[in-house]
């Protein structure tokens, strides 16, 4: 898998804006455990990339988010925004879900340049499903014997 061939984990789109995760190589070739990612926006207003690492882990995690949104709904009991950051913040650039309506993606670099990116997203009911199924699809093609 090369950048070129880079395949996409994370796919949120609303028609006018877009963010994604790709998963370009394994890094380094030697661990299999580490691939290297872009978290890409392309909106009328602003277009980045932002390289990252993720591990099997993460998705492992990512999974877990996705459980988290669709479980609570908009809103705690207290009425306050979920938030989910994938993959967990810490030494990385990383994503902040804000489970609100219109749904917002933040895209953080963090440590490096500590500019984070806000994209509101009117997602369709069905993107849990097919985030879902992306990641199934990704986990099958980087582990084919599990």
């Amino acid at each position: 898998m090369d950048d070129a061939n880079a395949l996409e984990l994370i796919r949120l789109a609303d028609g006018c804006q877009v963010v994604s995760v790709r998963l370009a190589s394994r890094v380094p070739a030697w661990d299999p455990d580490y691939y290297a990612a872009d978290i890409v926006i392309t909106s009328d207003f602003v277009n980045a990339q932002l390289r990252i690492l993720v591990t099997l882990e993460d998705l492992d995690h990512w999974a877990g988010a996705l459980d988290c949104i669709e479980a609570d709904n908009l809103r705690t009991a207290g009425g306050d925004v979920i938030t989910v950051d994938w993959p967990p913040a810490g030494n990385d650039g990383y994503l902040r879900f804000i489970v609100d309506d219109p749904y917002v993606v933040e895209v953080h670099d963090q440590p490096q340049t500590q500019i984070s990116v806000r994209v509101p997203l009117d997602l369709d009911e069905g993107w849990i499903s097919e985030a879902r199924q992306r990641l199934r699809d990704m986990q099958r093609l980087i582990n084919p014997d599990d």
